[in-house]
């Protein structure tokens, strides 16, 4: 968002508040052991800026570099103001501005800054903490627990008993992570999720590269897989169980002969109804095959000192416990939204194109794909923002603000369409959607592609008057 502007419109002042104290944001936040795309990089990669490293399913590490580079070629690096968490947000149409009042982090001062557009990049993910259910008997326990999210560089696993709580893309991830640093590790789950492997390096990529210039490689990658990764969600929604069976017989392909696929890797719902959890090189599948790590079913119980207690009355021996059991929704980062006086609750709002809020002037928000790479939506919403403000400089309008139709609440639905349990317990707190565009936000990038780069900016939205002297 920050390059667009920046490039688009070099006639505004662009800041970047970050709250925590170094840029980076997930790539930096989180540290545990194998933490990586699950994402292809042709297309989580910047537009502008094609991915270049070797791996298509790439380590954190990697991304965190390539994404400040990328920030200190744009400039963007220079435009971000660290320790600066906004906490609240004011709309005055008299002014059409916004005033932020912005917490200092790192001196405690309260700060107030005002713009004509915010633009909420913040995810909706809780940051700050993960979600960490209430297991019986957690003070019995004389081993570390440790969430992902807050993993201790100091944590030695190698020779230890680790049972990781969870099945979804974290959980996959840290298995073979940890079996690699010589731990004994279980996967406790106490439902599967299903699990594709899919090479850590793209064979076209890696041709094409021989060949051709990177600006001729980029497209022609990012293009073959997202017809690829749309043609197996489109495949998951409409005949579910050849996916399905797909799935168990590629999961079978790769594990011990005999190994009972239908309870460790069989979920009970369709896929796409959650992500899809990609394993790069199928090194999930390795381990188990390998004996290094062992996959089991079944329900906590509750903690006993030196394990975890399970429903089927097996106890698994534990040194370590980590708890990969998701994390927490959050609304444009927490922060409290105000409309000439009047609170607004982000959960009662209609999102507009997937990227704006009925009744919010002059306020964005970047919500990415759930179905692919969350960067392909951002750079839409991006591209959407820069020819709306294109638009507001032409015609001397001051404000948009998307008009909300009254609809029944039968017809409005989650902002998110996955079952994942972080979305069933959090949907509640975040913006919904309604029946059709342009209230519906659509996880298809070829239909987004055409209403976002190229469709009409005043449909379903409601202008200022122009400023005087300037027509509309």
């Amino acid at each position: 968002m920050a390059a667009r502007l920046l490039r688009d419109h070099p006639h505004r002042s662009v800041a970047v508040l970050e709250a925590r104290g170094a840029t980076g944001g997930t790539w930096d936040l989180f540290r545990y052991p194998g933490v990586r795309s699950d994402s292809d990089m042709h297309t989580l990669g910047y537009a502008d800026r094609p991915w270049r490293g070797p791996r298509a399913i790439a380590d954190g590490a990697s991304i965190l570099a390539y994404l400040r580079e990328t920030a200190a070629e744009t400039g963007v690096d220079r435009r971000v103001r660290l320790h600066h968490r906004v906490v609240a947000a004011a709309w005055s149409s008299a002014d059409a501005r916004w005033t932020l009042t912005v917490a200092r982090g790192d001196t405690g001062d309260e700060l107030r800054l005002t713009c004509s557009w915010l633009a909420a990049c913040t995810g909706y993910y809780r940051y700050d903490a993960g979600y960490a259910p209430a297991f019986p008997g957690r003070e019995a326990f004389r081993g570390d627990v440790v969430h992902p999210q807050h993993w201790p560089q100091d944590l030695e696993v190698a020779g230890r008993d680790v049972v990781v709580v969870g099945s979804g893309a974290t959980a996959v991830t840290l298995v073979p992570a940890l079996a690699a640093r010589g731990a004994r590790v279980t996967m406790l789950q106490r439902s599967p999720s299903w699990v594709l492997a899919l090479p850590s390096d793209d064979p076209l990529a890696r041709r094409l590269r021989r060949a051709l210039p990177g600006p001729v490689v980029r497209p022609v990658v990012l293009w073959k897989n997202v017809l690829l990764s749309r043609a197996l969600y489109r495949a998951s929604r409409r005949r579910p169980q050849r996916v399905a069976a797909l799935l168990q017989r590629r999961a079978a392909a790769q594990l011990p002969p005999g190994y009972d696929v239908a309870t460790h890797f069989t979920p009970s719902y369709d896929p796409w109804d959650q992500r899809l959890c990609v394993v790069p090189d199928g090194d999930l599948f390795r381990v188990v095959r390998e004996g290094r790590a062992e996959v089991v079913t079944d329900a906590v119980e509750r903690f006993v000192t030196d394990g975890i207690a399970l429903a089927s009355g097996r106890t698994l021996p534990a040194d370590v416990v980590v708890t990969a059991t998701g994390l927490e929704l959050l609304a444009l980062g927490g922060l409290r939204l105000v409309v000439d006086g009047e609170e607004v609750d982000p959960a009662r709002t209609l999102a507009y194109k997937g990227l704006m809020l009925g009744g919010v002037p002059n306020l964005s928000l970047t919500v990415g794909y759930t179905n692919a790479s969350w960067t392909l939506k951002a750079d839409l919403v991006a591209t959407y923002v820069s020819r709306l403000l294109r638009h507001l400089d032409r015609t001397g309008h001051r404000s948009v603000v998307p008009v909300a139709p009254d609809l029944p609440e039968e017809d409005l639905v989650p902002l998110i369409d996955l079952r994942s349990g972080y979305v069933l317990r959090g949907a509640g707190r975040l913006p919904r959607q309604g029946p059709a565009a342009p209230w519906r936000l659509h996880q298809d990038y070829l239909r987004d592609l055409r209403l976002l780069r190229w469709g009409p900016l005043t449909d379903g939205v409601r202008f200022d008057a122009p400023a005087p002297g300037r027509a509309a």
